[in-house]
């Protein structure tokens, strides 16, 4: 397999970084970015091959990934769309339907559109995959390939699903981090030093997460394990329950999924 990334961001550094890490040869990888630092920097760290635009050297390549800000997609497809002879392209740009994109590249439909999150970065993500009907076995293996470099992957079987995704998984480290913010105000107010207060919320969500993964049980039974009736545990979950804490989260996710519908509509509608 022979890898073009267009956008040499964070996030083709993390899937470019753990497809060398797991045997890709960096001699077939190519990263195109307008930023002559950021390419220095990719060749600097992981020896592949780049360019400033896009041309016809992408016609050696089976799969583009296209790594860019959905403000400028449009942009790039076009760039992109004479460079084309049937290559998988693999879509990370937030928002963007794989309808608008196909449309874009003038009616290219080998695309697979994918919502990755920010753990990533640490090859602990988890992305949401969806394909057009163009897609084909291999080339869903060549998508499963790239995204998992980056972790864990769920093929969704309608790409409307992809904003559930965003608002479950993408959106959600935001919300991990929220609630880690609250653990270390209280612990704050508790007496606990700043370095003493991220230390213990971040180790408790590091620990009960991978509690939870590597338990075949559901997330409700762990949690009545840790909860006696009268005690420390029950006198916080008793005033979640009556701040309606688990309602609130549950309405900004769903709040969350129809933002990322608006955000199709808008970015799509050019």
């Amino acid at each position: 397999m022979r890898i073009a990334f267009i956008g040499g961001g964070n996030m083709a550094n993390a899937l470019i970084g753990g497809l060398v890490k797991r045997g890709t040869a960096p001699r077939d990888i190519l990263a195109i970015d307008v930023n002559e630092s950021t390419r220095d920097g990719l060749v600097k760290q992981y020896g592949v091959d780049t360019a400033s635009a896009p041309n016809d050297r992408l016609r050696d390549y089976d799969t583009i990934v296209l790594a860019v800000k959905p403000q400028v997609l449009k942009d790039v497809a076009q760039a992109l769309q004479p460079h084309l002879n049937g290559q998988l392209v693999i879509s990370i740009a937030a928002g963007i339907r794989a309808s608008d994109l196909a449309r874009w590249l003038g009616g290219h439909n080998q695309i697979v559109r994918c919502m990755p999150n920010t753990p990533a970065l640490i090859g602990m993500g988890i992305t949401g995959l969806a394909a057009l009907s163009g897609v084909d076995s291999d080339q869903r293996k060549r998508a499963e390939t790239v995204l998992g470099a980056a972790g864990q992957i769920v093929w969704v079987e309608k790409e409307s699903q992809l904003d559930a995704v965003t608002a479950i998984s993408g959106s959600g480290p935001a919300y991990v981090f929220y609630f880690i913010e609250a653990l270390e105000q209280a612990a704050h107010e508790l007496g606990f030093s700043s370095e003493q207060a991220r230390q213990l919320a971040i180790a408790t969500f590091t620990g009960a997460s991978q509690l939870a993964a590597q338990s075949s049980e559901p997330a409700s039974v762990l949690r009545e394990r840790v909860t006696s009736k009268g005690g420390t545990t029950f006198a916080a979950l008793s005033s979640f329950e009556r701040d309606a804490i688990k309602a609130a989260i549950v309405r900004g996710v769903h709040a969350a999924n129809t933002r990322a519908k608006e955000l199709g509509d808008e970015l799509g509608d050019a």
